[in-house]
This record gives C-alpha cells, structure tokens and sequence, in this order.
C-alpha cells in the first residue's frame, strides 16, 4: 500500500513552507531514521526523518518549490511490492479529497488543520469558517485567511494551484483586480479588514522611472514579519513607559564576573544585554500580572518568565526564547544567548525555539541607539526596547555628577497592561539594573 507524504505543518501558525532539498532520489530505499528532506519555513530549516520502511516511488514536489501549502502532496512511498498504479492511486486520492488526506507518511508531521492541536489566540481569531454544505472549495489555508480579512468569495475566484486549488496569488490578484464578490458580514463586529499584509496606500513603482531601482522579491521571512507586526499595530492598543537607568554598578560587577570566567567550555562572556534578560525576567516575577497573555476570554497568567530576545539575521529578524529566564543564571542565559544567536543567524532553530513566550527584549545600544519604540510581536503583552548607555549628566544628593545611563522604553498590550502596572513593571527593572548584586541572590 503506497503512503502518501505531505507537507507538514511544523508548527501551529505554519501555512505552507519551501521544499528547500530532497536527501533521497526516486527509487532510494528508505528506513526508519533516515533523513530524507530539508524544508524552511519563514525564519527556520528542518529536517524529517523517515518513520517506515519503504522505497521513494514520486517525488511530487521539486526540491525549491517556495509556497508550497500544509497538507499538498509532496511525495509517495512505496511498499514492498507496490508499482506504477499504486502512486497513480494515491496521487488520484490524494486529489479527490484534497487537504482531508491524514497526513500518514514516513515523516513526524502534526495532523491536519481540522484536528491540530488547539491554534494560538492570534490564529483563531483570523480562522475562516467552514463553507456552507455543497460544493467543495479546494484553497490553502493562507488563502482562506486573506480571503477572510479581503472580504472575498472564494467562489468567484480561479485557483490556479495544483488541481485548480485556490493560493494565495490568487487571492492577491482578486484582491488587486476586484473580481471576487465581497461576502457580507454576518455581524457588524466580525466585518472584514483589509489584509494585514498588503498595503491600501499606491503601489510605489508608480512614483519611480522604471530604470531607476533594482526590484528584490519578498521571501517568506519579510512577509511573515510584514503581516504579523501590521497586524499587531492595527489590532493590539499600544502604549509605552520610559525610564532612564544608571549602569555603573552593573557595567561594574560585568567586569568583574567575566574576569572569573573559567577556561574550556564552561567559559562565559556576560554581556549588558544578558543582565537585561535577567532583570526583566526577575521583574515580571515581581510583578506577576504582567507577565500574561491575552485570549478573548481569559487571561493566562505564566508561571515563569520565558523571554524572546530579538536577534538580526540576513533579510529580517528572529526572537529565539530563553525558557524559564527567571530560574537561569547570568553565566547560563549567557550561554544559551550565544547559541541561539548562532543557530538563528543559521536558521536552525526548531519553532519551539522561537514561538511563543511571555515578553520580549530589543536591544540596539550595540548600534549606537540612544532610544527607541518597539512593536510587540502577539503572543508577548510587551516588549522592552534597550538604547545604549552613554556618559550624561545627572544631578545626584543635589549635586551635578556624570553617569552611565541606559534609556529603556515598554511597549505594552493595554488589554494585560494598564498604565499603572506597566511602571510597576518597568520600576522593577529598574531597581535590578541598578542595583545588580541582587540578581544574583
């Protein structure tokens, strides 16, 4: 019996990802354990292990295909004494029911969208719903999600995927040319938005001579950060805090520490912004009603404070996460940033590495910044953006001396944070960066 082997769903918010490399060939023999593809989504590279015995019958999908959508058939396995009919069979199967094929094949995969484990607040709150009994709709998930928040009829539009399935070009070029019917709102409340990730302002080739610039297409990363942070400024209320803070005594005790760093690979090199990890993840516990999420109906409150640090890669961003900051040492959160820094910059990073989390930290003092807002990235209730620490004058005892300050702003989401306990907040931050001896009790 041939398994047919689809696009997984690597995490809860994935959509469709690019079949970046094949590891085995059509007639390869295929054993439990053996890595048989690479696939990137927008910010990480995975590999997937067989999980049967087998031989690659049909490669369905090329190695590169960028936009492929979770649950496409990808490839087919044969088993012993399967031939030509049995991947005619399943790719014909595969065909009539579209994405209801169980995701069954010779790689760990997360089941279907229908029966995946509950999706996060911000996906279930842009969640297309079914369409009426009758004819089927074959669309990728993204484009239900656009043609959702467009106010299209997935009716009216041509789908131009694989076996006329509706993607997202589709949608944007219905969106562009206004050939879908717009859906009418059931409720007044659930009345569609524009997509988070196009633009309603003029195409801006239109005020530029053709000649003058160098077009670079979006890759999946830019878009991905395009759609969430629009998405998080149009539909999460900022507002942020600032506060000054004096760094000697820590740039101090920094000094001091990393000159008792032992040799080999218990080494460490403590950095200003792995005490600002620290502390915030100190405060947070301090301050435990901050260190929430919101739901439309509930508030989660977090029992540790697992905090995402915003790290530039090629082409974008990424907020690898350290877990659990609150109960980790200088010495190891300084460990642990260094290796997911590098394994980010990679792309090797797994998406429980970077997904989730209570808050997050972005640090722009290395470039000379001196302050700066910051974009919460939902499922966080805020993020800390950290300036550089320069020599400024302060008055001290009544007296005019010179200090080391580093600006901090909090962004929050007003929903979990009011105004009040946002300063509560950022003044116990405050009080662990300043006096540094006692992150370490």
């Amino acid at each position: 019996m041939s398994i047919p082997v689809l696009m997984p769903a690597l995490s809860p918010t994935m959509e469709e990802g690019t079949l970046a490399k094949w590891l085995v060939k059509e007639g390869d023999d295929i054993s439990p354990g053996d890595i048989i593809a690479e696939i990137e989504t927008d910010k990480a590279t995975m590999e997937f292990e067989a999980v049967d015995e087998g031989r690659m019958g049909k490669i369905v999908i090329p190695e590169g295909t960028e936009g492929v959508p979770v649950n496409d058939l990808i490839a087919v396995i044969l088993e012993e004494g399967d031939g030509e009919d049995a991947i005619k069979a399943a790719t014909e199967k595969h065909t009539r029911n579209g994405a209801d094929v169980p995701p069954a094949g010779p790689i760990e995969t997360k089941p279907p969208e229908e029966s995946r484990e509950e999706p996060s607040n911000a996906t279930k709150a842009l969640a297309v719903p079914k369409e009426p009994q009758g004819e089927r709709i074959f669309a990728s998930p993204l484009a239900r999600r656009l043609a959702e928040q467009g106010g299209l009829d997935l009716k009216a539009v041509t789908g131009t995927g694989p076996h006329g399935r509706i993607i997202k070009r589709d949608i944007e070029e219905a969106l562009k040319q206004g050939t879908a019917t717009v859906q009418e709102p059931t409720d007044v409340s659930a009345k569609p938005t524009a997509p988070a990730s196009r633009s309603s302002l003029p195409d801006a080739r239109a005020f530029y001579e053709k000649g003058t610039y160098n077009e670079v297409p979006h890759d999946s990363m830019r878009k991905t950060i395009a759609r969430r942070l629009t998405q998080a400024k149009q539909e999460l209320p900022h507002f942020r805090v600032s506060m000054d803070c004096e760094i000697d005594a820590l740039l101090s005790l920094r000094k001091e520490l990393n000159a008792k760093s032992p040799e080999g690979e218990n080494a460490y090199k403590i950095s200003v912004n792995d005490f600002v990890i620290r502390a915030l993840a100190l405060a947070l516990k301090k301050v435990p009603n901050a260190n929430a999420s919101w739901t439309d109906d509930a508030m989660l409150l977090h029992q540790h404070a697992d905090i995402g640090v915003a790290v530039a890669i090629e082409g974008g961003l990424i907020t690898p996460i350290v877990v659990a900051a609150d109960t980790k040492g200088l010495a190891t959160i300084a460990r642990e940033m260094v290796d997911l820094a590098e394994r980010a910059r990679t792309k090797k990073l797994k998406p429980t590495e970077y997904e989730g989390g209570s808050f997050a930290v972005s640090n722009l003092g290395m470039f000379g910044v001196d302050k700066f807002d910051a974009v919460i990235n939902p499922p966080h209730a805020g993020i800390l953006a950290v300036g550089a620490g320069s020599k400024r004058p302060i008055v001290k005892d009544d007296a005019l001396t010179i200090a080391t300050i580093m600006t901090v702003n909090l962004s929050c989401d007003h929903r979990v944070i009011d105004g009040a306990l946002g300063a509560q907040l950022l003044g116990a931050f405050k009080g662990f960066i300043e006096d540094p001896v006692t992150m370490l009790l």
